[in-house]
């Protein structure tokens, strides 16, 4: 039996723009729910649905149903409706009487058409939010109204400039004034404009963006393409070269070959120049991940069992040295396309990542083997920087620019403290993902860190606020060896970060620590002109801020 779809309507719409820009463009999200932060929006369209806004950390979350106690409220008729298709009108023509109306306090409501007017100027250039809204106007013309009629001239000017704007937009026969929502004490509506200034928001500084899930798309095929060029014809097949296939073929986000694609763009290198650094990360990062499975005991890899429990862990050793070999190749590699100097600087560049997170990796492997848990944050920031954020975001971007011809340390450290914060905060979303996240996104085994005994944040907060009375059998379940933990236990210790709320605690950091990174970045990162590149850097920068939790 088919499942019917749900009706078109005016609140859908908003949910699935919503839902889009997380995924493509979450840069312009952040900036909206920056102006939208602390205020409830109601919303209600012509076709009678409703809509709640508001703003969670950095995401703006849609709830589809009628807001119960908003701070700023809006009513749009059919002819308001199709005012978001015209962009040959200016800020100003865009309310009209009796059409759009909307209650709240001035301050609450300016910011309300701020957040709206970020989200139409910058959405409106991206091709797949163009795609969504035809759609719609095309399986939905109803929720449009018809063309609005133009204005006709007032009978008796009265030489006051915008009393004679606004009588010129009122037609003779305009309905009598409809009461928002029940309210018969208010029969106007109220402008969004503050009566004093406006400028066109084509005058304002220029911010590019970039659609995030299609160039991520695009970066990780590219690369794919490239990492099959580097794998060997030859034998033994079955037994390493096929089995080196599997974790790049286990499609990932791409973060890391769009970093670097993307970085060495906003130098103004050539992106081809790049893609066989992209390819050799990504052979670094999937080698290192077969090692990682090994000594973490993990079952599963991308929604797929894990190479040591599908093929044994004298097989999955090689394959993981095979790749780290491979990926030195393709390093070098690059002495033929981009010459000695930058082939030298991506050599340096790739010994400081490796040699960085086979540390982080020492460290976490050290507190497991010594049943420690770190008393405070900063020793889990060491050592996540050191194990994920320097392969992960900070050497992506530093081996981008080197092949777009920038050595200078002084430059390429103009990354590291905004992608260091960026990449804490990434890695802490991981690990919330992990215990309350779908298994079918996150692509591995649920509370699998909670089994290896892994020293998240929410791990290291709940050690420091539990009871005394709690702790023993806390530490008895978390030193239990991998294969003496259940699913039971797992779960125990959950329950236990949930009494303490350590969840909501991690969560909060990782926004905290997100938007440090951002103002960063911004920044930092002043020196490169605006474009497409620094565009899809500054898109992945807010990415953390977005991701469904």
């Amino acid at each position: 039996m088919t499942e019917t779809p749900p009706a078109f309507t005016g609140a859908r719409l908003l949910d699935e723009t919503v839902a889009a820009l997380s995924d493509r463009a979450p840069a312009i999200l952040a900036a909206a729910a920056d102006q939208l932060r602390g205020i409830r929006l109601g919303l209600h369209f012509n076709d009678g649905s409703h809509a709640t806004l508001t703003a969670r950390h950095s995401r703006i979350a849609v709830d589809q149903d009628r807001c119960p106690d908003p701070d700023v409220e809006v009513a749009f008729d059919d002819r308001a409706m199709n005012l978001l298709f015209d962009l040959q009108r200016a800020p100003i023509g865009q309310v009209l009487p009796e059409s759009l109306d909307v209650r709240g306090s001035r301050d609450d409501t300016l910011a309300v058409w701020r957040a709206f007017t970020l989200l139409s100027q910058r959405a409106a250039g991206l091709r797949s939010m163009q795609e969504l809204w035809g759609t719609y106007r095309e399986q939905a013309p109803q929720l449009w109204g018809t063309a609005v009629p133009a204005a006709e001239p007032a009978a008796d000017p009265v030489d006051w400039t915008a009393l004679d704007f606004l009588a010129r937009r009122s037609p003779e026969d305009a309905p009598a004034p409809v009461p928002l929502i029940g309210d018969t004490t208010v029969t106007a509506p109220r402008l969004l404009w503050d009566g004093r200034t406006s400028t066109d928001w084509s005058l304002e500084d220029t911010v590019r963006d970039a659609d995030l899930l299609e160039t991520m798309h695009r970066c990780r095929a590219r690369t794919n393409e490239e990492i099959e060029r580097l794998l060997p014809d030859r034998e033994p097949r079955a037994e390493l070269y096929d089995l080196m296939r599997s974790y790049p073929a286990r499609q990932g986000k791409g973060l890391r070959p769009t970093l670097t694609i993307a970085a060495c763009a906003a130098f103004g290198g050539r992106p081809d120049d790049a893609v066989r650094a992209a390819a050799a990360l990504e052979l670094f990062h999937n080698g290192f991940l077969v090692h990682d499975d090994i000594a973490d005991e993990s079952t599963h890899r991308r929604g797929l069992p894990t190479m040591h429990e599908e093929h044994g862990l004298g097989l999955a050793v090689n394959v993981g040295d095979g790749l780290n070999l491979l990926a030195v190749d393709a390093v070098l590699s690059n002495l033929e396309t981009l010459g000695l100097a930058r082939t030298l600087g991506l050599i340096h560049e790739a010994v400081h990542m490796c040699r960085e997170s086979i540390e982080g990796q020492a460290m976490e492997l050290g507190w497991i083997r010594h049943d420690f848990v770190p008393e405070a944050d900063d020793a889990y920031f060491t050592m996540s920087t050191k194990k994920t954020g320097w392969y992960t975001c900070m050497s992506p971007c530093r081996i981008g620019a080197v092949c777009a011809g920038v050595t200078d340390p002084c430059v390429l450290g103009r990354f590291d403290e905004a992608f260091r914060l960026i990449g804490i905060a990434f890695q802490i979303q991981d690990d919330i993902l992990n215990l309350v996240g779908e298994e079918a996104l996150y692509g591995k085994e649920p509370l699998g860190d909670l089994l290896e005994g892994k020293r998240t944040v929410m791990l290291i907060h709940l050690f420091r606020t539990a009871y005394t009375h709690e702790r023993p059998r806390l530490f008895d379940v978390l030193r239990r060896r991998r294969t003496d933990k259940t699913q039971q236990h797992a779960e125990e210790l959950l329950a236990a970060m949930r009494r303490h709320g350590s969840i909501e605690y991690a969560t909060a950091l990782a926004d905290r620590l997100a938007a440090e990174g951002i103002a960063r970045f911004e920044e930092d990162l002043r020196i490169i002109p605006e474009n497409e590149g620094k565009a899809v850097l500054r898109q992945i920068a807010h990415y953390v801020t977005s991701r469904p939790l």
